[in-house]
């Protein structure tokens, strides 16, 4: 294998950075960095990290805190520690139990052709398109992107969400009892 395989640049625990960063290989990150993170390989955010920052990589796997937008043409990993604040756009998203991931995502080999909605506009952009924009995606929790606004989960609005969960408790509820068995007559 050549040396550029194999090398890696790594932005220590002590190192706070403001500006735009570029790697040509892979990168991890384990201090503070504002402004623009790109690699053209993996980008590593590790669990010391904090990156108030855009990212941009091939792969993208997150241990510790991004607030900022992500972009991968490959996957993007959140593992149990990362807490995440921003869009994500990518082929494949890998979320471990434990991850906390608010935004909005798109997800899948189109996902890079239509731009993701910001959280503060995102039904005024979206509507203006003439298209609706995902649900948000909340502690780790997973979306269709089936709503009807960006105020929407799965179709139902936030305050009746309690009485859908009422409701499939109650019918969970009823699976559970014994029923009687009928008598069939021949």
């Amino acid at each position: 294998m050549s040396e550029s395989t194999n090398s890696m640049t790594v932005i220590g625990a002590d190192t706070q950075i403001k500006g735009e960063l570029t790697f040509d290989t892979t990168a991890r990150i384990l201090g503070k960095v504002e402004g623009k993170i790109t690699s053209k390989g993996e980008l590593q955010i590790g669990d010391s990290a904090s990156c108030k920052a855009a990212l941009e990589a091939g792969k993208i796997v997150v241990d510790g805190c991004v607030e900022g937008n992500i972009t991968a043409r490959e996957r993007v990993t959140l593992n149990s520690k990362a807490r995440i604040v921003g869009d994500i756009v990518t082929n494949t998203l890998v979320v471990v139990e434990g991850a906390s991931f608010s935004g909005y995502c798109r997800v899948g080999p189109d996902a890079a052709k239509t731009p993701v909605a910001q959280p503060s506009n995102a039904q005024t952009t979206s509507e203006a398109r003439g298209q609706r924009p995902t649900a948000p995606v909340r502690n780790g929790a997973s979306s269709n992107g089936n709503s009807s606004n960006g105020n929407t989960v799965n179709g139902a609005a936030p305050e009746n969400l309690a009485a859908a969960f009422a409701g499939l408790e109650a019918k969970l509820a009823g699976i559970n009892k014994a029923r009687p068995v009928e008598a069939v007559s021949e």
